[in-house]
């Protein structure tokens, strides 16, 4: 296809100020992703916006299975959703109190701060 350009599944940002580490989770514009891997400031990054990750979660969120998750960019954890947190998909397990990580599917569409 003449206009195809890439799946999306993974696409090339600019690495933020101070740069980023691999597997941490990146908001650019309205875009959420994972960083493939570490990279100063500045520096291209390939992101990934799609896939099931292993995502540092707030100890006190507690997450059912199949529940929508959101994105606490100041405190660069997945939350429950709320104000000023951006949705970026959905729980693949279930984690309660307690718990600081959760595996989450990325949704790989546009987010913005509820």
């Amino acid at each position: 296809m003449k206009t195809d350009i890439q799946n999306g599944h993974v696409i090339t940002v600019p690495a933020p100020a101070g740069g980023i580490a691999s597997g941490e989770g990146l908001i650019v514009g309205n875009i959420f992703g994972i960083a493939a891997y570490s990279a100063a400031e500045g520096d291209p990054l390939e992101l990934a916006t799609t896939g099931v990750y292993r995502l540092p979660k707030a100890s006190a969120a507690v997450l059912a299975f199949g529940a929508r998750v959101a994105w606490d960019n100041t405190a660069k954890q997945v939350n429950t959703t709320g104000a000023g947190r951006f949705p970026v998909g959905i729980a693949t397990e279930a984690a309660g109190n307690g718990i600081t990580s959760v595996a989450v599917r990325l949704d790989g569409v546009a987010t913005a701060a509820a």
